[in-house]
């Protein structure tokens, strides 16, 4: 029963991603018999094959090429169908404009046409880019004026995967190393796949500079894959993985404690130890020392503040990564992005630097955060 309810949805969700956009780009215009056909058999192939691409690109199988044509056509539908049902308001204000028809819903798709169009590129490059640097100050209270001043550069949500970024992930180590951070930091989903085929994504990554401590926590993609492999792979690299434990800084006499939890997804993963364990993080961390917690999932902070968790740096929103694709995500997650305030504990909440299956981002650009830490 639950696989016909999954079944039924899914076609239920193919037939609206892609009718709207056909009903707004073939049907309603009404082009001639011919083009009217040639637009309704694209249609139909691509409503067709893409949950097979996406089974074979993104299941079992792990299908690169698959993948990458399952992602670039998820991420086309879905700014097609954004616009689409955008421009249904364009077509009311043509019509008491006084536009009559056919003109009205021809107008409208070449509106949806050419937006999507300007998105979808621009969008692409914003995704490919290293990111831009987004400077924060964070001001901890309990912070010694030794600490005072601290860099501290956060990656997240590099999801190295079916499209080769080896060459990216070079380009992102050199930038962070250019800005010269005392901590580097990524928080979680760092690959789509298993280490033996994104480990010359990844190995750039052991070149990250920074003379205090490299950081590494699981995101929820990692158990869908390999967690403790990547956890392990990270080490070779020199980075410290920091599953459900601490490290304690120290600099001119002050002290700093990083500590990191699983994805809660680790919970359910059947991988014997993992799970977010905050206490066993935190055990025996002296309540004087200021705590800076990586948790991937913002909504992680709940936890965080009734520990006092001074604050807490996350990843997983991509702040949305296509519009408006963030209202779904806000039902999910208490930010989407940036510097906010629950309780005693500040959230970071980075809107990543890497993307998600479909290479494009819309409105959500990427970002590598430079936090410095500021005593009160």
């Amino acid at each position: 029963m639950v696989g016909v309810r999954r079944a039924a949805f899914v076609v239920a969700a193919v037939l609206l991603l892609f009718g709207e956009p056909w009903s707004v780009l073939v049907l309603l215009p009404d082009w001639p018999v011919a083009a009217t056909a040639v637009g309704t058999v694209v249609f139909a192939v691509a409503a067709l094959s893409f949950p097979v691409l996406l089974v074979l690109g993104h299941g079992p199988k792990q299908n690169d090429a698959a993948a990458r044509v399952a992602d670039v056509l998820l991420g086309t539908v879905w700014v097609l169908f954004a616009w689409s049902v955008l421009t249904h308001l364009l077509r009311l204000v043509l019509l008491v404009s006084g536009v009559d028809d056919p003109a009205r819903p021809r107008i409208a798709a070449a509106v949806t046409l050419a937006v999507a169009a300007v998105l979808l590129v621009t969008g692409n490059r914003i995704a490919m880019r290293v990111p831009p640097v987004k400077e924060v100050d964070v001001v901890l209270p309990k912070l010694g004026p030794g600490l005072d001043g601290l860099r501290v550069a956060v990656i997240t949500d590099t999801h190295y995967g079916p499209l080769d970024r080896t060459r990216w992930s070079e380009r992102l180590v050199a930038e962070l190393n250019r800005l010269q951070p005392d901590v580097v930091c990524h928080a979680g989903d760092l690959a789509d796949g298993s280490v033996a085929k994104r480990r010359k994504q990844v190995d750039p990554l052991g070149g990250v500079q920074a003379p205090l401590g490299r950081f590494y926590i699981t995101g929820n993609h990692e158990y869908f894959g390999e967690a403790q492999a990547w956890l392990d792979h990270m080490a070779s690299l020199g980075w410290d993985t920091l599953h459900n434990r601490s490290t304690l800084l120290e600099r001119d006499g002050a002290r700093l404690l990083f500590a990191g939890i699983d994805d809660p997804t680790g919970a359910a993963s059947g991988l014997p130890g993992h799970g977010p364990d905050l206490a066993a993080a935190l055990d025996g961390s002296d309540p004087d020392v200021p705590v800076v917690l990586l948790a991937h999932q913002p909504k992680q902070v709940a936890q965080a503040r009734e520990e006092n968790v001074d604050l807490q740096i996350s990843g997983h929103t991509h702040g949305g990564q296509i519009w408006p694709f963030h209202l779904l995500v806000r039902l999910d997650q208490p930010t989407l992005s940036g510097l906010t305030r629950h309780g005693p504990t500040q959230l970071y909440n980075s809107r990543g630097s890497g993307f998600w299956g479909p290479p494009f981002r819309v409105f959500a650009p990427n970002e590598i955060a430079l936090l410095t830490l500021r005593s009160a």
